[in-house]
């Protein structure tokens, strides 16, 4: 399977990034790009989005991203900065970049930004490959 296709498979059986209203704007391998609009099922209680919210989205985007070669790899550790506050009706894109590739580790940067490409989170993170096809799981 290429790129795509592993993305594909994948977004069939990830329920959360579907209610979540993920869209695959771009797809190469180790590389992805997503796009979500912010609704107010969201926003915590300053009217901004949630924090976890914004993690959520950019996980999603380490995933495609890290696995779409169609071996497995999992979050082996995670650091967001939120940068910016996002407001309901913001169209939020996380683009995922591999920086560092390794037998059995991989990192990437993950930018989050608005509309108006403002960032609003920097999120970087390290998958272990656990050995197994995407496939299999």
């Amino acid at each position: 399977m290429n790129p795509r296709q592993v993305v594909d498979y994948m977004m069939e059986k990830d329920y959360f990034s579907q209610f979540l209203g993920i869209k695959i704007i771009d797809i190469k391998e180790n590389y992805s790009l997503i796009e979500m609009e912010i609704t107010k099922q969201m926003l915590n209680g300053l009217k901004t989005v949630h924090g976890g919210v914004t993690f959520a989205f950019a996980d999603s985007a380490f995933a495609f991203s890290s696995n779409n070669d169609g071996n497995a790899a999992v979050a082996l550790s995670v650091t967001i900065n939120f940068t910016k506050a996002g407001r309901e009706g913001d169209i939020f894109r996380a683009e995922s970049i591999l920086v560092n590739d390794t037998r059995k580790t991989a990192i990437y940067d993950i930018k989050i930004t608005n509309q108006n490409n403002e960032q609003v989170a920097k999120f970087v993170g390290t998958v272990y490959k656990i050995g197994k096809k995407v496939t299999e799981l």
